[in-house]
Parts: structure tokens; sequence; C-alpha cells
């Protein structure tokens, strides 16, 4: 049956194909009551802890007072929408991951929504073992992108040019001046900077800074680099950092300090 055709605990850790659920918390924020319990009976089934919230302002508050492992955000909502949700938690510099859910076939809509730092998104209606294949996705993502971090020397401050990039606090100063970045865009930036003079592709990218299940048009890259160049480059017509390399993707060049 696909999702949306119709309408603190002590556990052991629990091996999942490659994802350790262990107090694994998802928020799931939907209005649709039949949805919420469809969505929360298939991933509690696979291991993981499911709160819910009805509307935006509700799933904020939650958010502040616990932060999940992972938002799944329905993006029509009462009192303010899913990308409302997802600019106050930016404004916020709250991170998590998030998994948008759209009844909308509006390329607009998705595109806007990983913009503001969406992970991926699923419209409905969808299988529960679409559903579970993304979150697990997902999750697979941040593991390893936590393992790498925890790999890093001392200081995982990257330097390069005017650029300083804090991972760890997802921060970035230009010339001492903070930039304001959406979770996706410091994301992509921390990936090309750490692959200073490489060429990127946009699958590449599209794999290592979403995630690795990924299915999606590759112009999201190109969305994404164009307003980082407006955020990081003095002259965006004539980049410093990030190099157009045609017909395959980007290099981002810079000295490193």
């Amino acid at each position: 049956m696909e999702i949306g055709s119709e309408i603190r605990d002590d556990r052991s850790n629990i091996e999942i194909r490659g994802v350790t659920v262990m107090s694994k918390r998802i928020l799931v924020v939907d209005d649709e009551s039949s949805i919420v319990k469809l969505v929360q009976f298939n991933l509690e089934k696979e291991g993981f802890l499911v709160d819910s919230a009805s509307d935006g302002l509700m799933a904020i508050e939650k958010l502040k007072n616990q932060l999940p492992d992972l938002l799944l955000l329905d993006l029509m909502l009462p009192q303010i929408d899913g990308l409302e949700v997802c600019r106050r938690l930016r404004q916020e510099k709250i991170h998590v991951p998030i998994l948008m859910l759209t009844a909308k076939a509006d390329e607009f809509d998705k595109v806007l929504g990983l913009e503001l730092g969406a992970d991926d998104y699923m419209t409905k209606p969808f299988s529960p073992r679409e559903l579970t294949a993304r979150v697990k996705a997902i999750l697979r993502r941040m593991e390893a992108l936590k393992e790498s971090q925890q790999e890093e020397t001392e200081t995982s401050l990257i330097k390069i040019g005017e650029l300083l990039i804090n991972p760890d606090g997802y921060e970035v100063t230009r010339a001492g001046k903070e930039l304001e970045l959406t979770p996706k865009e410091f994301e992509l930036l921390a990936y090309m900077a750490n692959h200073r003079g490489k060429v990127l592709s946009r699958d590449q990218l599209l794999n290592a800074v979403w995630n690795y299940d990924y299915v999606g048009d590759s112009r999201i890259v190109d969305v994404h680099v164009s307003h980082l160049r407006d955020k990081i480059e003095v002259d965006s017509r004539n980049p410093y950092y990030i190099k157009t390399v045609r017909g395959i993707g980007y290099k981002f060049e810079g000295k490193k300090l």
C-alpha cells in the first residue's frame, strides 16, 4: 500500500543495512493523521523511535526541545508550511537532516526545498519500502560524514584565500565577515574546499553532498553553485574559487593557508 494514496527509552543497538539504529529519532511532520500513523508504523517496525507534529509551529517547538536524527517534513502544513519551517531552522542555525514530502509535482517546490536545506524529497504517494530506503540512505550519509569529521586533525578549520571554513560549526567567513549559507550550500562548499584542485562532476557532488541514493536533476548543483558564488566571490561573474569545467562540473581553487 502506498503512503499518501488515501488520505525516552532504553534500547539496544539494531544494525539495519549499514545503519546502527540506536535511539535514532525521527520527527514526522504532517497534518494527515492517517499518513502519520502509516509512516510511524513502518519506521518503528524498522527499529526507529518516531515522534510526530501536526503543524509547522509545533514541529519547531519540538525541534528546539530535542533535536531528532532526521526530520520527515510535509510541504503543505497548517500555520506555516514546510518551506517556512526550513527557513526558520536555517535562521536559528538548527542543523538536522530533512526529507521533504510533497503532493505537488511542481519542480519549483522541490528545488526551493533543497535550496533551503532539505536533503532529499519524495512525492506522494510513495511506498513504505521507498520511504525507509530514503531514510536509511540519509542516515548512512550523516554517519559517514560524522566519522570523516572525527578522523580529521585537531583543527578542522579550512583556510583558503580569504575564506575560513569551520565544518563543526557550519560557519564560514570571508575576510573576517561571516557569510550566511544554507546547510546544503555550506556542505557543498566544505566538500569542494576539501577537494581543492580536483575536477568534480555534478553526479559526484550530488552523491557526496545530498545522499548516495539521491535521484534528481543535476541542475540543483548548478543552482547551489550559483548561490555560493554570489556569497563567497568578490565578482561572481569572474569567480576566484569555484571554476566551471565545461562538460564536466566544477573545480575549487585558491591558495590553502
